[in-house]
């Protein structure tokens, strides 16, 4: 267990404690799919691995260069949020395998639910709390907050041309990106749909507590905000009884780290934009960024600056599980 570190949160304007996690060097999540995904079988799940097996190495050499003993973990997020199709004894085991066919070590297997709630702490409005939305130039503030309507943006939309009758024609205007470099790509991200208390988080944003979990910056009550589970003798019938991270390989090195790396397909590229969109609009714990930030100076390890910089991706073509 991790030492409970004193330190100032200007968050709560007082000092409170702040645990400290452990920390790999690179967490490198080993590919990405749907609940559909599965059907097919281990044989299309092999192949996959086997298609993003060199990415994940040369991702490795290039983020742990210069590191004595690299610390590396791998993980592996399942979709059962948005669907549940098959149960975990039928879906886990074939990606285990299919992974170590490939060559692959997966050291955690984590679930996407719980990057809405994981064992009681409600990890999504968590993060929804640290939101700081950026106020695009010009602006008037008609546009409700972030927190109210769950629509992010990196910018400002297109103005309405709608008109009454009788009303005079205006101009129509382009969208704009906050801090565009010459040209604008805009973006309106959907967090979540439904009332308070009944939210429906969407795919980029449970993607984007998942980073966070990975880059160990997420505490509730100051404290870790996941607690790691061996894996069980079997795998249970229902996904509520997987625990929220289950730790595969005991050897493995800690399951968060200062930097993490995403191999996976194109399809989910613009999703991972919006990721990053995110992301920037996030205040991390300035105490437990001042945890991690410190004990990487003491490893005289180099991070970024700002949290989305610490995060890497390596995006194949092709399909699904095909090449």
């Amino acid at each position: 267990m991790s030492p409970v570190k004193a330190t100032h949160s200007e968050a709560a304007g007082a000092l409170r404690p702040v645990a400290s996690v452990p920390l790999s060097h690179v967490s490198i999540e080993v590919g990405h799919l749907y609940m559909e995904d599965f059907a097919p079988g281990q044989t299309d799940l092999t192949a996959y691995f086997r298609r993003l097996a060199p990415w994940v190495k040369l991702g490795t050499e290039e983020l742990t260069a210069g590191q004595k003993r690299p610390r590396v973990s791998t993980c592996f997020l399942v979709d059962d949020y948005f669907r549940r199709s098959f149960p975990p004894g039928a879906v886990l085991p074939a990606v285990i395998d299919a992974a170590a066919e490939a060559g692959l070590t997966i050291d955690y297997i984590a679930r996407e639910s719980a990057c809405a709630e994981a064992g009681g702490v409600p990890l999504a409005p968590l993060v929804r709390s640290r939101l700081v939305a950026e106020p695009p130039a010009g602006t008037n503030g008609s546009r409700p907050p972030v927190t109210e309507v769950g629509w992010l943006s990196n910018g400002m939309r297109s103005p309405s041309t709608g008109l009454e009758a009788m009303q005079a024609g205006k101009a129509w205007q382009p969208p704009t990106e906050n801090a565009a470099r010459n040209h604008s790509v805009f973006m309106d991200i959907e967090l979540w749909s439904g009332d308070t208390g009944a939210e429906k988080w969407s795919c980029a944003y449970l993607a984007a507590v998942w980073q966070l979990l990975r880059l160990g910056v997420l505490r509730f009550e100051g404290k870790p905000v996941t607690a790691l589970a061996d894996a069980p003798a079997s795998w249970p019938d229902s996904w509520d009884d997987v625990p929220p991270v289950v730790r595969l390989n005991e050897r493995a090195d800690p399951f968060s780290a200062y930097r993490t790396l995403s191999v996976m397909t194109n399809r989910f590229l613009a999703t991972e934009h919006a990721v990053r969109t995110i992301l920037g609009q996030v205040e991390v714990d300035p105490a437990v960024l001042r945890d991690v930030d410190g004990r990487a100076e003491n490893e005289q390890l180099a991070l970024p600056r700002e949290i989305i910089e610490r995060i890497s991706y390596v995006f194949l073509g092709g399909g699904p599980l095909s090449a």
